[in-house]
């Protein structure tokens, strides 16, 4: 309610998300109209790369908006009150304050995904991999937000590691085959970027195999498990701010 009574300040940034997101698309458009293909994928390929990751980008930006404001709670000391509510802890500051501008562009964005997407002529069962390892991504996106919370217990520092995690992701806007080893190996193993938005495209265009998309769900669920660890561990070291 609050954002939608600012209804200037929301038609602003709703307006420089659009460009944004138009200004790429037309970078994209000209680059592969000059070189015809991007390390082996056509035009078409290369756009349906960038939707798939705004799709994961802005889902995770919507849901987890409210990691970006962690930081005061931790320092003036409303995390202890967050605490003594009835409620997961890791559910409230997580998921506590969704982003409705990043809501209005989720509809246009997911018919942007399947016209595109019907362009590539997709079998069922390549569409049923790019669904499944698309929630894979959200999972993976998930686990690296609740990591940087744990990060902004210990450190109080929080601002700085989002937006590290917000350049490694947008690595990922172009299929990471572009880039050269060792990058291309830490983007897929280390920091999981192109299992999380690269590999969900790569399976409607059946390049990924249904062993290979149960695999990187495998790592998925892993990061799931070990990132809530990670925030348990970070809980024992919070220092009340009222103590």
């Amino acid at each position: 309610m609050n954002v939608l009574f600012q209804r200037m300040a929301f038609m602003i940034f709703l307006v420089g998300k659009v460009l944004r997101f138009l200004m790429f698309f037309g970078f994209l458009f000209f680059l592969l109209k000059g070189t015809k293909n991007l390390a082996g994928y056509n035009l078409n390929q290369t756009i349906f790369f960038f939707l798939t990751f705004n799709f994961v980008d802005v889902v995770a930006q919507f849901l987890f908006r409210e990691v970006y404001r962690f930081r005061p709670l931790v320092v003036n000391g409303g995390f202890d009150l967050v605490l003594t509510k009835p409620m997961s802890a890791l559910f409230r500051v997580l998921m506590g304050g969704a982003d409705v501008i990043d809501l209005a562009t989720i509809p246009p964005l997911i018919f942007a995904i399947y016209w595109v997407g019907n362009l590539l002529h997709p079998t069922p069962l390549q569409l049923v991999l790019f669904l499944f390892l698309l929630v894979n991504g959200l999972l993976i996106a998930t686990a690296f937000h609740i990591a940087v919370l744990g990060f902004g217990i210990i450190t109080l520092e929080i601002d700085h590691t989002i937006m590290i995690y917000r350049d490694l992701s947008s690595l990922g806007r172009l299929p990471i085959d572009i880039y050269k080893e060792p990058l291309k190996s830490v983007l897929t193993f280390l920091v999981p970027v192109g299992i999380m938005v690269t590999l969900p495209a790569k399976a409607l265009m059946g390049l990924v195999s249904p062993l290979g998309a149960l695999a990187s769900s495998l790592i998925g669920i892993l990061g799931i498990i070990l990132a809530v660890r990670f925030w348990k561990f970070a809980l024992t070291k919070y220092a009340s701010a009222s103590s």
